[in-house]
């Protein structure tokens, strides 16, 4: 893995998990902050809360651990999208409209992986 493309995912995937974690944070707290004002049911209460520590532990607990940054990314995003999605079923369409944006994204950062590599996709040979 001490390819130059290799590292260079390792880069993209490190900088790109870090946002992921500030942007969920910024949300979670914002959800929490807003409790006060809406009734927010109990479960999403301790869920965000869980996450939200977890996002806040984080440069300490999976500062060198891919999976661990990738997980608590998991389950930050699923404490957001779970309970809403089983409370309200209609809001799966719009999320499966997400899905493009989502992959586009997901391609974008493989393409932004594979910049560097000569002879191919960098107009480089």
């Amino acid at each position: 893995m001490n390819t130059p493309a290799g590292r260079g995912w390792d880069k993209v995937e490190y900088w790109t998990s870090w946002f992921l974690l500030a942007v969920l944070g910024s949300v979670i707290l914002t959800r929490l902050g807003f409790a006060t004002v809406w009734s927010v049911p109990a479960p999403d209460l301790l869920l965000g809360s869980i996450a939200l520590l977890l996002i806040l532990a984080s440069p300490w607990i999976a500062r060198r651990r891919r999976a661990l940054r990738i997980g608590i990314v998991a389950y930050a995003t699923a404490t957001q999208l779970v309970p809403m999605s089983i409370r309200h079923p209609a809001v799966l369409l719009p999320l499966l409209g997400a899905l493009i944006p989502v992959a586009i994204m997901i391609w974008a950062l493989f393409a932004l992986s594979r910049k560097g590599r000569t002879g191919r996709g960098t107009g480089q040979s």
